[in-house]
């Protein structure tokens, strides 16, 4: 009489909770670490991507050259040369860099992205 408005569960079903709750996590956890880690390397792409865009349209400036482009303590893996693009010269500005694929550790995704900008000239 004292477990009024209690719907009784059978002792089969005495922490299924649990099981249910675990089953759920196996699946959702691994979910939105990937998620996770694919906007990580989407937002590293992007970045280098920002970068490299801006190195090339500061490099097409008049006069400057491809090399200006660079950051002298970032250029690790950075590169810079002039193009011609249907006869219009272009600066190229390379960056290649390595992301891990595993949170901040593990085995890199190597990235390479490339920004473009059409030199100036002196009028």
């Amino acid at each position: 009489m004292g477990h009024r408005g209690r719907a009784l569960r059978p002792r089969a079903a005495r922490g299924a909770a649990v099981v249910d709750f675990v089953l759920v996590v196996v699946v959702l956890v691994p979910l939105v670490l990937g998620v996770l880690q694919v906007s990580l390397v989407l937002l590293v792409r992007n970045t280098l991507t920002a970068a490299a865009s801006d190195g090339a349209r500061y490099a097409a400036t008049v006069g400057r050259g491809p090399s200006d482009g660079l950051a002298a303590r970032f250029a690790e893996d950075v590169s810079a040369r002039v193009v011609s693009v249907d006869g219009a010269p272009t600066v190229v500005v390379t960056v290649r860099a390595s992301v891990p694929a595993l949170g901040l550790g593990g085995p890199g995704v190597d990235l390479e992205v490339a920004g473009h900008a059409v030199q100036e000239v002196q009028p």
